[in-house]
C-alpha cells in the first residue's frame, strides 16, 4: 500500500489533473471559471480572501522550488540542509498561518450566508474544506521538522519528489520511514490534484492567451424585446 500511495498514486493524481483539465477547458469552457460571490458579501471576502491566497501561493511556490531544486544545487550554493530546513519552517510557518486564518474566514463565510450558502455547490465547500484540512496537517508537520533541524529528513522529500518527476523507480522507499503527519501531508495533496480539474481551482490556470490572440471583433447585441439586432464592437 505504502508503495501504491507514493509511487504509483502521483502519476494517476497528475494524469487526472492534465488530461480533466485539458477535458473541461476543450468541452465546458463557461464552468471554468472562479464563480465569485463577491456582490453578496465583500468586507469579508476581502481579508480572507487576501490571506488565503497570499499564504497558499507562497506554500505553493516555496513546496516547488524546495522540493524540484536539485540537492546538488544547494550544496555548490554553499546552503546547508539545516539552514534550508530552518527557512522553511520560518516561511512556511508564517505563510501556513495566513492561509489557515484567511481560509476558515472563507469557509465560515460561506457557510453562515444563507444567500452564499445557496449559491454554493458541494464542490466548492468540500475543496475549501480539503485544502483547510491540508493547511492543519502542513503547520503540524513544523513540530516534526523542529526534532530533525539537521535537514536531512527534507532531503527524502527532495529524492522522493525529483524521482517522481523524472520516472524513476523506488521513489516510495524514500520516504518510507518519516513521521504519518508528511505521509498524511503528502497524499491529500496528491488527492486535491486528483480533484482539481472538477473544482473552482481551475482558475489558478488561467491566463487570457487565446482571449489576445483570437479577441473576436464584434459581438451581438439584441434589444430588451428581442425583436431586433445589431453588431457593436466588442469592449
Amino acid at each position: 500500500m505504502h508503495n501504491f500511495l507514493f509511487g504509483i498514486y502521483p502519476y494517476i493524481a497528475f494524469t487526472v489533473l492534465l488530461v480533466g483539465s485539458l477535458a473541461r477547458y476543450e468541452t465546458a469552457p463557461f464552468t471554468w471559471k472562479t464563480s465569485s460571490s463577491q456582490f453578496l458579501r465583500r468586507k469579508q471576502l476581502i481579508w480572507g480572501s487576501i490571506l488565503f491566497h497570499v499564504g497558499v501561493l507562497t506554500i505553493f511556490v516555496g513546496h516547488l522550488v524546495g522540493l524540484l531544486t536539485p540537492i546538488a544545487l544547494f550544496d555548490v550554493l554553499g546552503i546547508s540542509h539545516g539552514a534550508k530546513q530552518i527557512l522553511a519552517i520560518v516561511a512556511g510557518g508564517i505563510a501556513g498561518a495566513m492561509a489557515l486564518v484567511g481560509g476558515v474566514m472563507l469557509l465560515h463565510r460561506r457557510l453562515s450566508d444563507p444567500r452564499i450558502r445557496a449559491t454554493s455547490s458541494f464542490a466548492d465547500i468540500a475543496i475549501l474544506s480539503l485544502l483547510l484540512m491540508q493547511l492543519v496537517l502542513g503547520v503540524g508537520t513544523i513540530y516534526v521538522s523542529l526534532q530533525h533541524l539537521d535537514g536531512h529528513e527534507m532531503t527524502k522529500f527532495m529524492s522522493w519528489a525529483q524521482m517522481i518527476l523524472t520516472f524513476r523507480s523506488g521513489a516510495a522507499d524514500q520516504i518510507t520511514d518519516v513521521a504519518l503527519v508528511f505521509k498524511l501531508h503528502l497524499f491529500l495533496g496528491l488527492t486535491i490534484f486528483l480533484v482539481f480539474p472538477f473544482t473552482r481551482l481551475v482558475h489558478m490556470l488561467s491566463a487570457p492567451v487565446r482571449y489576445v490572440l483570437a479577441r473576436p471583433g464584434y459581438q451581438i447585441v439584441r434589444t430588451r424585446r428581442g425583436q431586433s439586432r445589431s453588431n457593436t464592437p466588442a469592449e
